[in-house]
């Protein structure tokens, strides 16, 4: 069904190193990104909405999705303009700005289908303070070469980058699970809370 590769980043010098680090593997192909502390489950798979708007726009498209403004500091963020539905072209974007600077409340999620152009733009990415290349940061430059769009996805996201995330995870999963989900919600009765 797939082929599957992967490269490993050895230091952690931003999602833009990240991704720069695939490009011996991408060559000049259209390439998806999956960041894996991003859990979706959807009926329609989240990579699927994207790539129906790749195939329908032919330019990179972010998975976005709305989020309060007092965790909008930890994302990077769309200035979107509405194209139709649940997609918007991204007029600008900016990585982790201050909920007061945040351009709107669409945040971009670890799900991206993206075009070999990038990988020059992010070569020549500057590090910023804390020594990491951004995304973001080639992303925008990007975005003024050609246009970028982002689809507000359809579907649940667990964030288990977070320990909290990952604990909600864990469990509505195992609940969600036939074989696991009598013994496990037994399980949970039993806990003095």
């Amino acid at each position: 069904m797939a082929s599957v590769s992967y490269v490993r980043q050895k230091e952690p010098l931003g999602l833009g190193h990240a991704i720069l680090c695939a490009r011996p593997l991408v060559g000049d192909e259209p390439f998806g990104a999956f960041l894996g502390d991003d859990v979706i489950v959807a009926r329609t798979p989240c990579m699927r909405q994207l790539l129906a708007v790749f195939e329908r726009y032919g330019g990179p498209v972010l998975a976005v999705e709305r989020v309060p403004r007092d965790e909008i500091s930890r994302y990077g963020v769309i200035r979107p303009k509405p194209v139709g539905g649940n997609v918007y072209e991204v007029l600008d974007l900016v990585e982790k700005p201050p909920a007061h600077e945040a351009p709107s409340d669409l945040a971009i999620i670890g799900r991206y289908v993206l075009t070999p152009d990038l990988f020059p733009l992010l070569a020549e990415t500057r590090p910023d303070a804390r020594g990491e290349i951004q995304l973001t940061d080639g992303l925008r430059a990007l975005r003024r070469a050609r246009p970028l769009y982002a689809v507000e996805f359809e579907g649940k996201r667990y964030d288990t980058g977070d320990k909290l995330g990952f604990l909600k995870a864990t469990v509505e999963f195992a609940l969600a699970r036939p074989d696991l989900a009598e013994a496990f919600r037994a399980y949970l009765k039993t806990l003095k809370l």
